[in-house]
């Protein structure tokens, strides 16, 4: 049985849409479910879920990382052997094999500095990165890094394509991912400096490469994997979300507000909207994945409610379902022979 650990103390409004997720999950897709977290504040909660019968324990860890915890200090509670926070716990117990896969929808950095000092790097791997899955007019594409990584090297943006295509194949299901960086043109010699000196690295390398690619190749599903920098990848996520939300809120509005022909034609297409809104909603999709270090860990939006929890989980269980972990050291082993 896959043994997923939830920081029951992530979320914004932890631990309710944490806990409520988790027994939704244990629920579908028969998993193992660790929460863990300040034990008086989830057993309440819990015991409201008629989670009788399912297989839910909880690991008590008493402190949190929040949004507070920064710089030097948050690097000491990450690092630090003794912690005792919900993050540090959890990941611990991916550690030592008593679980498969770490979820958390708490501080992003502080995931990921948890991570990388309690797990490490795989073997050869410079710098983790963050990927989330974006949805695309043919179905989706693991976008990495997305905040992660705000300085790349060339060499990063490569271990970048080679473990986004491991995931995009082995998780996703995509034979032969095809593989682009994103740029400001499609021609080869668009780009900034980074782009420009990457370009040699991905055409040398055993990836489906297939060139530069722009923000509207990107979504008109032209690759399975797209390749940025930290910093171009953050803003172009948050962007892509904020353009997503406000093109619902004002169809939305335009139809509350508007005559009586509008709100007809409104509920006619509502089925149709309905779907578009579930195609762009981030819940749907759960968890980005941290590719790169040595375990499997799942950081969700801080907003996230029960049903992205629930589907963090369930991508967290089909990653470990077919060992992308392993899969990514073998083809990082691969490409460092080179």
């Amino acid at each position: 049985m896959v043994r997923i650990v939830i920081d029951a103390m992530g979320s914004d409004e932890h631990p309710a849409p944490d806990v409520e997720g988790a027994v939704a999950a244990a629920r579908a897709y028969g998993v193992e479910i660790i929460l863990v977290g300040d034990e008086a504040l989830i057993r309440p909660t819990l015991e409201k879920q008629n989670a009788q019968g399912l297989n839910i324990r909880i690991v008590h860890a008493p402190d949190m990382l929040t949004m507070e915890d920064k710089g030097e200090a948050l690097l000491l509670k990450a690092r630090a052997k003794d912690a005792k926070n919900s993050m540090a716990v959890g990941i611990d117990l991916v550690k030592s094999g008593e679980a498969d896969a770490f979820v958390t929808a708490g501080n992003t950095g502080a995931g990921m500095a948890t991570a990388i000092f309690r797990l490490g790097r795989i073997r050869g791997v410079d710098r983790p990165a963050l990927a989330p899955i974006f949805p695309t007019a043919k179905g989706s594409c693991v976008v990495l890094d997305i905040g992660a990584n705000p300085n790349c090297k060339p060499e990063n943006l490569l271990q970048f394509g080679i473990l986004g295509s491991v995931y995009a194949e082995k998780v996703r299901g995509v034979k032969n991912p095809k593989v682009g960086l994103i740029s400001n043109g499609e021609e080869e010699g668009k780009g900034n400096e980074l782009i420009q000196n990457t370009t040699p690295l991905f055409k040398a390398s055993s990836l489906n490469y297939v060139g530069n690619v722009e923000g509207k190749e990107v979504i008109g599903g032209a690759v399975d994997v797209a390749v940025v920098d930290g910093f171009t990848g953050n803003v172009m996520l948050k962007t892509s979300e904020a353009v997503a939300k406000l093109i619902v809120d004002t169809i939305r509005s335009t139809i509350k507000n508007g005559n009586l022909q509008t709100k007809i034609g409104g509920m006619l297409v509502k089925p149709a909207l309905s779907a578009v809104k579930k195609m762009i909603n981030p819940s749907e999709q759960g968890a980005a994945t941290m590719l790169g270090v040595n375990g499997l860990v799942f950081i969700a939006h801080g907003r996230s409610d029960a049903l992205a929890i629930q589907n963090s989980i369930r991508v967290a269980k089909e990653a470990v379902e077919v060992n992308v972990l392993e899969a990514m050291k073998n083809a990082i082993e691969e490409s460092v022979k080179k």
